[in-house]
């Protein structure tokens, strides 16, 4: 005959399960130091992702490579950043969340450092393209997904917006310092601190995150005190990925969410992260103006996305995305109306685009974790992501081939405009509602 569940107030065992009284530091649970250290690893994420930008000038001129094979390296980077998303998700569930971090930052900080000993183009893509490219997928947006799944139940929208937001801040700390380092000391010295940069969070990270709160005798946060526990899956990581894939792809709702942030990707960093200052080149914006315009976005992407986060939790999560594509639509078809009229029309589009710039992604995060629950989701998301990053590099090459062959960017913004709006219309066809994660085994 089965037991009931007994709810113990002190050490004991529940289900087969140890129990221990919560650990907390002070009323604060232990799911948001988790979570504040996972927003600092990714700070400095967001700042190795945005070094190239800075670096392309000085590379060309002490190396003498072009543009074209700097940017080589660069896309084969952003490629394995968006498809080594899943796979992470699989070794997250495999071998743990620390483990895959400190794994991922190891590599990271080894593929940085090496770049700048490149003497030939080819060492540049072997160590930026593929060593870091590697090492940054596994530190993707499926880390924010996974985190905020297994540590949050009620604030997990919020937590997924600030992680996220994480791009943004360390876009904003990172790009002044790397500049002013690459122009004072060289490019070599500057890549030599980020890679210090990436080295030196793998303390935290090792010291302070954990894999599941079950492990620490908690619940996750704002979860009921009988919580089901999760066992860690002794599968291949790649059998996990492609398990996911697998069940995903036979749903409506996985196609929706990927054809979607295709668009995304196509209308951010493909888009404007990569075009938006040769644009204003063209209108006569100094680059320096431009460059304060991008950085402006970043401020205002960390309080949208921040919020959509806090939304996500609170309103039906499709709205939400009709909300964010449409708007983001109508700012891009804008867009070529204020590169002609004025400094003030792109200061207006700066702040519109700025707080939706990845405002897109708690929604998406929180629809696939409906869908396909709350453990196999960040891995379903991390597939959602690779479509982001495939959109990113679709549009960055087809709006520079635009640009080359009629002299402008109208086109692409116009194209991508009409894709967002199209998008806005798409996300409501997902069904309402989601199939509930299956209970597996207690650990």
């Amino acid at each position: 005959m089965h037991r009931p569940r007994e709810t113990l107030a002190v050490s004991g065992r529940v289900d087969g399960v140890m129990r221990r009284p919560p650990l907390r530091l002070g009323s604060l649970h232990y799911a948001w130091i988790v979570a504040a250290t996972t927003f600092l690893a990714l700070i400095v994420v967001a700042g190795i992702r945005s070094t190239p930008g800075v670096l392309m000038l000085p590379m060309e001129h002490t190396m003498g490579w072009s543009a074209q094979t700097i940017s080589a390296a660069v896309a084969l980077n952003l490629a394995l950043y968006g498809l080594v998303g899943p796979f992470a998700g699989g070794l997250m569930q495999t071998f743990g969340i620390r483990n895959t971090m400190v794994l991922g930052l190891c590599i990271v900080a080894t593929g940085v450092f090496a770049s700048a000993f490149s003497r030939e183009s080819w060492q540049l893509i072997a160590t930026w393209g593929v060593l870091v490219g590697t090492g940054l997928g596994m530190l993707a947006m499926v880390l924010a997904a996974t985190v905020a799944n297994r540590w949050f139940v009620t604030q997990r929208g919020l937590v997924t917006g600030a992680l996220t937001a994480a791009t943004a801040t360390g876009q904003l700390i990172f790009l002044p310092l790397i500049a002013s380092i690459a122009e004072t000391y060289g490019w070599r010295n500057a890549t030599w601190t980020v890679a210090a940069a990436a080295a030196l969070v793998i303390v935290p990270v090792a010291l302070l995150v954990r894999d599941r709160p079950q492990t620490m005798g908690l619940t996750a946060y704002g979860a009921a005190p009988d919580e089901v526990v999760v066992a860690r899956t002794t599968r291949n990581p790649f059998a996990v990925a492609f398990g996911a894939l697998r069940r995903g792809s036979s749903s409506v709702t996985f196609w929706l969410l990927a054809g979607t942030f295709f668009i995304c990707g196509a209308s951010t960093n493909g888009l404007i992260g990569t075009h938006f200052i040769p644009a204003c080149g063209d209108h006569g914006i100094p680059e320096l103006h431009a460059a304060g315009l991008l950085a402006a976005m970043g401020v205002f992407d960390l309080v949208g996305t921040t919020a959509s986060g806090w939304l996500s939790d609170r309103f039906d999560n499709r709205w939400l995305l009709f909300a964010y594509y449409g708007l983001r639509g109508l700012s891009l078809l804008f867009l070529p109306v204020a590169l002609n009229a004025s400094f003030a029309g792109l200061s207006f589009f700066a702040i519109f685009y700025g707080l939706d710039w990845i405002a897109t992604v708690p929604p998406t995060v929180r629809l696939a974790s409906q869908a396909f629950g709350t453990d196999e989701g960040p891995v379903v998301f991390g597939w959602i992501g690779a479509a982001h990053q495939l959109g990113a590099g679709a549009i960055a090459f087809a709006a520079g081939a635009i640009r080359t062959q009629t002299g402008t960017y109208t086109p692409a913004f116009e194209i991508s405009g009409m894709l967002c709006i199209a998008a806005a219309f798409a996300v409501l066809a997902i069904r309402r509602g989601a199939k509930r994660a299956p209970v597996l085994a207690p650990a």
